[in-house]
């Protein structure tokens, strides 16, 4: 499996640890539960190095991504992030990623790990002339450090001026007496806090500095386990649950990073434009159960009265509200907020209601 700057401290803080997209991850430390509750109420990091970063350069830059990103990149200003999918040509979606827009004609792509190998080969097979691509992945490292917190921690280790950088924004500087550190705020909590990006060999160094000057509000390290609980409570969207290549950005609720722009060239623009104009078979929902349960990924969802219509992407107990959560397609007319539906578990239909999320408020 391959590694991260930090594998060794996981193993060494007694993290448990699991494959994920090829690399030895952290699933979770003291549990999975506590630490989701430690990034909503303090601060929590976690070592996200496996993600995928793609630099794209170039006097055809801007058209290029034009061309492969669902959103409109003509009004990316430099120093702003934008979160983004690739159409797959085929009404699906290869990866949900964000776009950094780093200079004039150079731009950062930040992509899912387990889709680098993919989506590299899908920028190189759509490559335009005036474009330079390469591929970063190995040579980036990341830490996301999460809570109300984080900038308080931050703010101590950099003369970046934190307050400066709204969301999905960024900017380049020192910290922790590292030089040319992408800060960044596009968060993936709903609980506020930045990422940092910053070459592997300084990987250690920023770690130390972090957790040093985060021992006053007991900060903690979080392993992927919480970040899929804390993204679900938002009803943000992850690859391989309610997005992949079979899914449309239309129905997953994702029109508004959806946008073939007159002149933009997008990849799929005249199907996104007939769904927007004949609606689509189904739709991405979230809700609660009514009853106590756990939904989980691909349970099938009912009408309650024993008819299919639709199948659970993501769900899981709430650390926070306590009560079963979800995420799921269901077809349109079982969409609107209030629906009662019913979870089919073990056999039985379990009542659940839909509802507009986030689940955290």
């Amino acid at each position: 499996m391959k590694t991260t700057p930090f594998t060794d401290i996981h193993i060494a803080l007694g993290a448990k640890m699991h494959e994920f997209a090829g690399y030895n991850m952290p699933i979770q430390y003291a549990g999975i539960n506590e630490e989701h509750l430690a990034v909503c109420n303090s601060v929590g990091v976690f070592d996200v190095s496996h993600m995928g970063e793609f630099w794209i350069k170039g006097e055809n830059a801007t058209t290029f991504l034009q061309k492969i990103c669902s959103n409109d990149i003509a009004n990316l200003a430099v120093g702003k992030a934008q979160y983004n999918c690739f159409p797959n040509r085929k009404g699906g979606i290869v990866d949900d990623l964000i776009v950094y827009h780093y200079e004039t004609e150079k731009y950062m792509l930040v992509v899912n790990a387990a889709n680098i190998d993919k989506d590299w080969a899908w920028v190189n097979a759509n490559k335009i002339d005036g474009v330079e691509l390469e591929n970063s992945s190995d040579n980036i490292a990341q830490l996301a450090i999460q809570g109300p917190k984080a900038a308080e921690i931050l703010q101590k280790l950099t003369k970046t001026d934190l307050s400066q950088i709204p969301y999905y924004a960024f900017e380049v500087g020192e910290f922790a007496g590292v030089e040319n550190v992408i800060i960044s705020n596009t968060g993936y909590t709903g609980a506020g806090g930045f990422e940092l990006y910053f070459y592997p060999e300084f990987g250690i160094k920023i770690w130390n500095a972090i957790f040093e000057t985060g021992k006053e509000f007991d900060i903690k390290p979080i392993g992927l386990g919480a970040r899929d609980t804390l993204r679900l409570e938002m009803a943000f969207c992850l690859y391989g649950h309610e997005i992949d290549d079979t899914t449309s950005p239309i129905e997953a609720g994702l029109g508004w990073i959806t946008k073939p722009a007159e002149g933009k060239n997008l990849i799929d623009s005249d199907l996104y434009i007939k769904q927007r104009k004949d609606g689509v078979e189904r739709k991405l929902v979230g809700f609660e159960m009514r009853e106590k349960a756990i939904p989980r990924q691909d349970y099938e969802l009912t009408d309650c009265q024993g008819n299919i219509i639709g199948r659970v992407t993501s769900g899981c107990m709430s650390p926070t509200a306590k009560v079963g959560i979800g995420m799921g397609y269901v077809k349109p007319e079982f969409s609107k907020i209030g629906t009662e539906i019913a979870v089919l578990i073990r056999g039985k239909e379990v009542k659940a209601e839909v509802v507009k999320p986030p689940f955290r408020k």
